[in-house]
């Protein structure tokens, strides 16, 4: 058959792998691309052949503490995919089952069934010395899990539906960004971010006298008065400001939309204020875009700590404090100085064409 993606949900995780696919069909391999409803379109548009899985349902935390509630509920949501992806599997005979680092319903059926297996991590890469995700966080998933291993004669444990390592993992991030890399072993290959097709995105800015400066807390996450702040802070014509809001008016100075081409908007960015998500963190990185990282996760907030420690931009936690922060990052030649080191870098990685590479010399009869 050829090579089977799985990753369920998620736009940080799906659209890393959308430059490896078209890579791959480029080539010549045949691919298919186990997903929800919601991502079909994408990766329909990358060549692959759309295999649904169960959507993942809509999250609405009813407590203070809604990581708690999240862990059950991303749990049930991979264990539906279980016996949908097993009955493909079983048929379709892939030679290779490419999947995110957590869906773990494809490792446990991939090492079932004897089928090669490539993991992709679209974060940092965790191992004994570096661990970006505490595994206890998802103690409240024990009865689930107690529930889905009995019914399906599975062995499976709570630390491994977050983290567990493969015979081979792409991750998309370079070398030199991941903390403690020089404990990673050649089962890892640091490829970097893969932007493919995105690249060849338009968006021109309204002025190319004003320096531009690029707003986006991502996909899902919102804040009112982070958005307020912005607006106050930067609508004097100093300034001219791409911002992806909704409920936001624009402006002569802010141009806000719910959606932007976002690698061709960091074409022209002078300085980007991010939620700091792995997607866009290296995003910017691709175009050497200094960043102001805003986090709103903990993953995010280790993002924002290593684009920090690496001189690549500033963490800020205070909607005070970002007009300073952008002027700082945008004016420093030591910041510029960082950014170009890690361009390097980024294009050593190989990308989606080393992805690629890799994945092909794992399922020689996929191509």
């Amino acid at each position: 058959m050829g090579i089977l993606f799985v990753t369920l949900a998620g736009h940080g995780h799906v659209t890393p792998t959308l430059a490896v696919v078209e890579e791959l069909t480029r080539r010549g391999a045949e691919v298919e691309y186990a997903t929800g409803a919601e991502h079909a379109e994408a990766v329909i548009g990358a060549g692959a052949r759309w295999v649904e899985l169960p959507a993942l349902p809509d999250f609405r935390p009813v407590t203070a503490n809604p990581i708690d509630e999240w862990f059950p509920h991303y749990f049930r949501a991979m264990s539906a995919t279980y016996p949908v992806l097993l009955d493909h599997c079983q048929t379709a005979e892939p030679d290779l089952i490419c999947y995110d680092s957590t869906n773990w319903p494809a490792r446990l059926i991939a090492h079932a069934l004897g089928v090669q297996a490539v993991r992709t991590v679209p974060h940092t890469a965790s191992n004994a010395h570096y661990n970006l995700m505490d595994a206890s966080l998802a103690r409240y998933i024990a009865d689930d899990l107690a529930e889905f291993t009995s019914r399906y004669d599975v062995k499976l444990d709570i630390p491994s539906t977050i983290e567990a390592p493969e015979a081979c993992s792409l991750v998309f991030v370079p070398r030199e960004f991941q903390p403690r890399a020089e404990t990673f072993d050649e089962s890892f290959h640091f490829v970097g971010p893969v932007l493919g097709s995105r690249l060849d995105e338009q968006w021109s800015p309204r002025r190319d006298d004003v320096p531009l400066l690029f707003v986006s807390l991502g996909s899902i996450m919102s804040d009112a008065g982070f958005y307020r702040a912005c607006a106050e802070q930067f609508d004097d014509g100093t300034w001219q400001v791409a911002m992806t809001a909704k409920d936001v008016e624009s402006t002569d100075h802010l141009d806000v939309r719910p959606w932007f081409p976002q690698p061709a908007v960091l074409k022209h960015a002078k300085a980007f204020i991010s939620h700091g998500g792995m997607n866009s963190t290296m995003e910017a990185l691709h175009q050497g875009v200094p960043l102001v990282v805003v986090p709103q996760t903990p993953e995010q907030a280790a993002n924002a700590d290593r684009v920090a420690e690496l001189g690549l931009g500033e963490r800020v936690d205070d909607h005070a404090d970002l007009r300073a922060a952008v002027e700082r990052v945008a004016a420093s030649g030591t910041i510029r100085q960082n950014l170009d080191r890690m361009r390097a870098a980024i294009a050593q990685g190989g990308g989606a064409a080393k992805a690629a590479e890799i994945i092909l010399s794992r399922a020689p009869r996929a191509a």
